[in-house]
């Protein structure tokens, strides 16, 4: 059983329990005292303990900020993974350390989700962007229709992608108000192969309050990626669903995919084995070297979150956070939200003062007042706070003093 915790036992390949503290050498290694000594300095200036005082609040909407328990962990397991003398990054994939480490990330994502035993729980590469072509790819044929519903950039690409392998017809859209917004209604087709919807819209700060009211029978499948597991999520109402780590789940490089056996059955056999998600659910993850220390991280951060109480206890947690931030925005006289009331997201707050120099000036000053990241994406302009479920609700605070003091300023 692997377990979490810096100061937790871990069992180790062979069935002892060990600490897991970095080991500097393997325990045949002979050295005198004076190059032990200088080994271990060499050691510690590469690995400092870095002051928590000197980390400042990163708003970054990805790759973004990770649970400090969880970062922890893992540097401690750098050099050797519980008492296995190996580190977690030069862990083979089929060894059993490793293994062991993969079978519990799955069973944590299960846990936490309540992911049905119909459903295969993918590591893929290749990020959210590899599944814009990926799905339609697997389930849509040439003469195919498949619905999708606009929100954003990342919808659009996957558009885009899809008109490669299919007829993508766009049911909804809120391009025409540069998407502050998310579509009440859509006009689906009359036998679409799929729905696809983007969860959550990183650039412009939306999110979907539910699911859409797709057509029965037809698959829904949502790019999650900016918003995964910030709550509840009922998978049953999904054939698949996919999400690039780098937001709320771990690090960049690896995407989760959890989707439905019978859509697995159905996909194309005559594209390569590794677009194929039957290949990968096959060989659990494993056909080519998956993302080993993206999966590790990815099962550290499962496990805080069922340590918080799981995905009600986050999505409360989240709300909690948010509401300070949107209450000052809309009672500022300089901020103001640039997404609708009704479709604002919980991750990622956009606001701009309708002037581009105070803008640019309060993104300076914030930088230098130790708040990273705030720049807004160029589609919107103005800032953008992303505060995904590893984000700090202190940092939030901390924000809207900052904002509510440059605003008194002017």
């Amino acid at each position: 059983m692997w377990q979490r915790g810096r100061r937790a036992k871990a069992r180790c390949p062979d069935g002892e329990f060990a600490r897991p503290r970095p080991r500097l050498l393997a325990p045949t290694c002979r050295l005198t005292a004076s190059l032990q000594s200088l080994f271990t300095q060499q050691i510690s200036r590469f690995n400092p303990v870095y002051p928590m005082s000197q980390r400042i609040h990163n708003f970054s909407a990805g790759p973004a900020v990770l649970p400090v328990e969880v970062l922890e962990e893992a540097r401690d397991n750098l050099l050797s993974l519980g008492d296995s003398g190996i580190g977690i990054l030069e862990h083979s994939h089929r060894g059993s350390a490793f293994l062991a480490v993969y079978n519990q990330t799955v069973a944590d994502c299960r846990k936490l989700a309540n992911i049905p035993d119909d459903y295969h729980v993918l590591f893929l590469q290749g990020g959210a962007s590899s599944q814009f072509f990926m799905v339609p790819q697997n389930l849509l044929q040439q003469d195919q229709t498949a619905d999708y519903l606009v929100t954003g950039s990342w919808s659009e690409k996957a558009v885009k992608q899809a008109k490669r392998f299919g007829h993508p017809h766009v049911a909804a859209s809120s391009k025409d108000r540069n998407f502050c917004y998310i579509p009440q209604t859509a006009e689906y087709s009359d036998k679409p192969a799929y729905v696809h919807f983007t969860s959550n819209n990183t650039i412009f700060g939306t999110q979907w309050a539910s699911e859409p009211n797709n057509p029965s029978g037809v698959p829904l499948i949502c790019d999650a990626s900016s918003d995964i597991f910030c709550r509840p999520i009922d998978v049953r109402k999904y054939g698949l669903i996919y999400a690039g780590a780098q937001k709320n789940l771990g690090p960049s490089g690896v995407t989760l995919v959890i989707i439905r056996d019978d859509l697995v059955k159905q996909g194309a056999l005559d594209i390569p084995e590794m677009l194929q998600y039957r290949t990968h659910a096959e060989n659990e993850s494993a056909y080519n070297t998956p993302p080993t220390f993206g999966i590790y991280l990815m099962g550290l951060v499962f496990q805080w979150m069922l340590k918080q109480g799981g995905l009600s206890e986050i999505q409360r947690l989240n709300e909690d956070k948010a509401r300070p931030l949107y209450d000052f925005l809309d009672q500022s006289t300089l901020f103001r939200p640039t997404a609708d009331d009704g479709s604002r997201s919980l991750m990622n707050v956009t606001f701009v003062t309708g002037n581009e120099t105070i803008d640019k000036r309060f993104i300076a000053e914030a930088k230098a007042a130790g708040f990273d990241g705030l720049k807004g994406h160029r589609s919107v302009g103005g800032m953008r706070a992303s505060i995904y479920n590893a984000f700090p609700a202190a940092g939030v605070e901390a924000l809207v003093s900052f904002m509510r003091d440059f605003e008194a300023a002017q």
